[in-house]
């Protein structure tokens, strides 16, 4: 009887009064503070994994010369960066209950950038460039009008 009364509970209570959304927002902070969580230790795990490659790459022959492309070193940089922006959004979310599109779509735009940044011709064609183009695109106009709509 318990369970039928709440499912057809009122739809004008607020949420303060509704035990299921109560349970369910508290629920979805217990998420994102275990992803916050879990992404702190991604992010440490992949700075110490940057910190050890260029260590070993910079102990190589000829010392002190990388022996991998900086393309390659800039992709693991961009990694930390995106992680770091993903964090960032969880954060955002965790204060304010409410997901900031721009931070999604800035992150998105690093990404994109990313793949841009280590693009690999040998292996990869001209519509491959062709959709990152049109990704960066459609990012970039969408960053322009949240960033435009704002008040």
């Amino acid at each position: 009887m318990r369970f039928l009364k709440w499912l057809l509970h009122n739809p004008h209570e607020t949420e303060e009064e509704d035990p299921f959304l109560r349970t369910i927002i508290r629920l979805e902070s217990l998420i994102s503070k275990l992803l916050s969580i879990l992404m702190i230790g991604l992010i440490g795990v992949a700075v110490v994994d940057l910190t050890r490659f260029l260590v070993a790459d910079l102990l190589q022959e000829p010392i002190g010369f990388f022996s991998t492309t900086l393309i390659e070193i800039f992709g693991l940089f961009l990694n930390i960066l995106i992680a770091l922006e993903i964090l960032e959004n969880i954060t955002a979310y965790l204060q304010k209950q409410v997901v900031q599109v721009e931070l999604v779509i800035v992150t998105s735009l690093i990404a994109v950038a990313r793949k841009i940044i280590i693009f690999d011709f040998e292996k990869l064609g001209g519509l491959d460039l062709i959709g990152l183009a049109a990704a960066t695109l459609a990012l970039s106009v969408s960053y322009w009008l949240v960033r435009r709509a704002k008040p």
